[in-house]
């Protein structure tokens, strides 16, 4: 059974019968009557497959499933209303945050993260599922709440204010909490059916992340894994968005943002590499300068990445100029085939090309770059709360990378 984001009423009528103890004492505090409080408690028991509370004639009292998923519901509060503090500051508004948590809905901020993402009520309305009507209906009853602009009209679609985009992140992330909440309840009621979405970098998804999901898999079979790829910028907003749980791939010194955590699993060597028949692979006295690196053509990460950093520190430290004639890109495939087929070199990490390597296709220039290691681990937000089994993959990760490292030896 799919699983939606119940209503921000329901949830907040759930921690105070937590709290209270009592449908009756909580009643007084969120002003809904007891029907409607007992509804709200059996819907959630629903949608989660659990027993929340143990009923008895002295009160309501939370059992160990309702203890889970209520630590992340308080999680979850916590973000949007930090989120509304956001907002009503860089809107100017006079609100209270803490009274317009009161009044929010899911609805409200569902269609908040939608137009704030497609940039366009059409577009969101079909990726939600509603009419453009609705969730049009829905944005301006979120602004009149707040007081806030948080859209506004451009020639290419719909632009999001500072104040839209500041909820929608807490929005997204606290959302994210409360599906962790659910997968809590899963796995306590055997039903392993959680979820972990890892934006991975190139060199993690030579050996070590295929490793680990092996190992991983045949422990938690049902339990779903989600690689995404992309450029490192674009996994690092996604991760700090809930988007994705974990990065995985190179560090990034001085952390990328105050936001996020680094766990380093290890460090890769790097090396200059060209194909077997490359020229300098013959050079006299097998001896290689920079000067005479300095001559090719070369295929380099994109600017701003580490590899790309230690490349032009090789010249710069030398007083040299960098070289010119390059070709940015991070595909492993384009790079292959660029060495197979000139005279290019490539300077990339030793555990990105292992096979490579190996199988002789690609052999090192003989040339030793110094001290030149890239630190490759764990990204992950400093906010986020893994469960016990998205731990167990990450421990996964960190075994995996002890067993190669011994295999090395």
């Amino acid at each position: 059974m799919s699983f939606e984001i119940p209503n921000i009423r329901h949830l907040r009528v759930f921690l105070e019968v937590v709290q209270c103890k009592s449908i009756s004492k909580a009643s007084e505090k969120v002003f809904l009557s007891q029907p409607a409080i007992t509804q709200a408690i059996a819907k959630l028991e629903v949608s989660l497959g659990t027993v929340l509370f143990q009923r008895r004639s002295d009160g309501m009292f939370v059992v160990e499933s309702g203890e889970l998923f209520a630590l992340r519901v308080r999680r979850a509060m916590d973000m949007i209303l930090a989120g509304l503090k956001g907002a009503v500051r860089l809107g100017g508004s006079k609100a209270q945050p803490s009274h317009l948590l009161q009044q929010l809905t899911t609805t409200q901020l569902r269609a908040l993260i939608a137009v704030t993402e497609a940039h366009n009520f059409s577009i969101a309305g079909r990726n939600l599922g509603i009419s453009q009507s609705s969730l049009h209906r829905a944005a301006r009853e979120l602004e009149g709440l707040l007081a806030v602009v948080l859209f506004e009209k451009t020639s290419t679609g719909i632009s999001s204010t500072k104040a839209a985009q500041a909820l929608s992140k807490s929005c997204k992330l606290a959302f994210s909490e409360i599906v962790q909440g659910r997968d809590e309840v899963d796995a306590l009621h055997n039903r392993e059916v959680g979820q972990l979405v890892i934006g991975s970098m190139p060199l993690a998804r030579t050996s070590l992340l295929p490793k680990t999901i092996i190992s991983f898999s045949e422990k938690y079979p049902d339990f779903r894994l989600k690689v995404n790829d992309g450029p490192y910028d674009d996994l690092l907003y996604h991760l700090r968005h809930g988007d994705i749980d974990i990065l995985l791939g190179a560090l990034r010194f001085p952390a990328p943002a105050d936001d996020v955590l680094q766990e380093e699993l290890f460090s890769s060597p790097v090396a200059i590499v060209a194909r077997p028949d490359h020229p300098l692979m013959t050079t006299a006295g097998g001896k290689i300068d920079l000067n005479t690196l300095q001559q090719y053509p070369w295929v380099v990460p994109h600017k701003g990445t580490p590899t790309r950093i230690i490349f032009e520190s090789l010249f710069s430290e030398a007083n040299m100029e960098v070289p010119s004639r390059l070709v940015e890109s991070g595909s492993q495939i384009l790079i292959r085939s660029l060495l197979m087929g000139s005279d290019r070199l490539t300077i990339i990490s030793e555990h990105q090309i292992q096979h490579e390597l190996s199988s002789g296709v690609i052999k090192p220039v003989p040339y030793d770059v110094v001290q030149a290691y890239r630190p490759i681990g764990v990204t992950v937000r400093k906010s986020w709360r893994p469960t016990n089994t998205q731990l167990s993959f990450i421990e996964g990760l960190r075994i995996s990378d002890r067993l190669s490292d011994l295999g090395d030896q």
